[in-house]
């Protein structure tokens, strides 16, 4: 559970391959993340998906594409039986060797990997041009970058609280200042107590958690991650005092999709009710 949750978190240089590479649109293609799957179908591409990977989920439609890996890696043979004319590519989520012997092979890649809200918009309109949905992509990051600039606005002048993100109970880990959930909490004007660990995805000590003091506990409501602390033994913690612990869906908060601006609203709102 924790390499599938962390998967989605950790972005890394994106591998990006021109649009001249493809002769015309693509009508097969393999996305190699749960991501890229929802992208695709965000532009009206998603019925020219032949394979996808583990937890590849949304919308419903995605649940029966063809499954050939995850995280642990790619069945090749299917790769090639598939003949796909485009391969969206994860390169902080597949594996780095199965991504070369893709580009080995002369498969066309592109590389999936937003590393800030407003790449998702750049993303979904090249996605765009290399599947021929260009308009529907177009109006997709329109909207898209429409509803985040309106939720900066609203948030802006808001007070900021002090937030705890609970990545994960065991080992307990949250969020820093480079990470991708931190560009969440800084729309909805949230003060993150660990912005200035040294990682960006820092293991952390109950004890470190009571120091800070948050104001607000935010947590990924996997059963998993919620049962695995209580914190309502430390009622010391304003967050707890006052019963401002939230549980919100990891989905919406973790990938980079055009649903991620659910998950901000959803954790703006989380912090409002404890403003």
């Amino acid at each position: 559970m924790i390499k599938r949750h962390l998967a989605g978190l950790v972005f890394g240089l994106s591998l990006f391959f021109p649009h001249s590479v493809l002769a015309e649109p693509a009508k097969r293609i393999i996305a190699l993340s749960p991501h890229a799957v929802e992208m695709l179908y965000a532009i009206g591409a998603g019925d020219a998906i032949v394979a996808a990977t583990d937890y590849a989920d949304y919308p419903e439609a995605a649940k029966n594409i063809p499954r050939i890996g995850g995280y642990y890696g790619i069945q090749m043979e299917r790769v090639m039986e598939l003949n796909p004319d485009l391969i969206v590519v994860w390169d902080s989520g597949n594996k780095a060797e199965d991504i070369n012997q893709l580009r080995t092979l002369g498969f066309n890649l592109y590389g999936s990997d937003p590393k800030t809200l407003e790449g998702v918009a750049k993303e979904l309109e090249e996605l765009g041009q290399l599947t021929g949905h260009v308009e529907e992509a177009s109006k997709a990051a329109a909207a898209y970058r429409a509803e985040l600039i309106r939720l900066r606005v609203e948030n802006a002048k808001k007070s900021e609280p002090k937030v705890f993100y609970q990545l994960w109970s065991t080992p307990l880990m949250t969020v820093s200042k480079n990470s991708w959930i931190q560009q969440i909490i800084s729309v909805c004007h949230g003060q993150n107590v660990f912005y200035d660990a040294a990682s960006d995805y820092p293991q952390v000590s109950l004890e470190n958690v009571l120091l800070t003091l948050p104001e607000v506990i935010l947590q990924s409501e996997e059963e998993g991650n919620v049962k695995g602390v209580d914190w309502r033994q430390w009622p010391e913690i304003p967050a707890v005092k006052k019963q401002h612990i939230y549980q919100l869906n990891a989905d919406l908060l973790h990938r980079a999709t055009p649903r991620a601006l659910l998950g901000v609203q959803a954790l703006c709102d989380a912090l409002d009710k404890a403003r």
